[in-house]
């Protein structure tokens, strides 16, 4: 079975390492087996001695063996690589029973590919978008509706996108500005779209209200 430490990292990896260690030689026993070469790679800096005694002798031992069967592949040992066939061959000289490479048990294909299967359960949706339709308002009919339009346009965020706009006659000489734009539903709020950038300032200075007149889901 594979063993694994999480969080070697840390302070609370490394003293589970040294607890798990206790009484103990290699991570399986009396004998090194690729479980310590998986945590040694996973251990970015040598245990203290004085804090985890028993973690820096495990430590070095691993270190030691690698450096005779592999020489040049201690300090950045990878447990995925495959050693060439004349490593393999003072590996087996130096240690019939080291098998620090061989091929992955049922148990450890199983576990990979669970974790896998985790990764795309939870692998987050493309969010939805929406089309919505929104009418601009002056405040007059002397509200320069150029103006307006490019202050409505120079409101950017992520999600969303402006689209095609006309003028629309409403009386009195007043004319209101009716305008598509297309939102990504989960980065833009249309209520505060309006709320925190189309009707405060500078915007205000021409825009006097916004209304929805329809919102559609893509």
């Amino acid at each position: 079975m594979a063993v694994t430490f999480s969080d070697l990292h840390t302070e609370a990896g490394l003293k589970s390492l040294e607890s798990f260690l206790s009484g103990k030689t290699y991570i399986s026993g009396d004998k090194i087996t690729k479980d310590d070469v998986k945590v040694y790679a996973a251990v970015l800096n040598k245990p203290s001695a004085d804090l985890y005694p028993t973690a820096s002798k495990w430590y070095d031992s691993v270190a030691s063996k690698l450096a005779s069967s592999f020489p040049g592949k201690a300090a950045g040992v990878s447990v995925s690589a495959q050693p060439s066939p004349t490593e393999e061959a003072a590996a087996a000289d130096e240690d019939d029973d080291l098998d620090l490479f061989g091929d992955e048990t049922e148990e450890e294909k199983k576990a990979a590919e669970e974790r896998d299967q985790a990764k795309a359960s939870t692998k987050k949706k493309e969010s939805g978008k929406s089309s919505v339709l929104m009418d601009v308002k002056p405040w007059d009919d002397e509200t320069d509706m150029k103006k307006l339009e490019e202050a409505v346009r120079s409101v950017e965020l992520p999600g969303l996108l402006w689209g095609a706009s006309k003028l629309v006659p409403v009386g009195y000489g007043i004319k209101k500005m009716t305008i598509m734009l297309t939102i990504v539903d989960d980065l833009v709020s249309v209520d505060d779209l309006i709320e925190e950038r189309l009707t405060v300032e500078p915007i205000n200075e021409y825009v006097q209200s916004c209304d929805i007149v329809a919102f559609n889901k893509i």
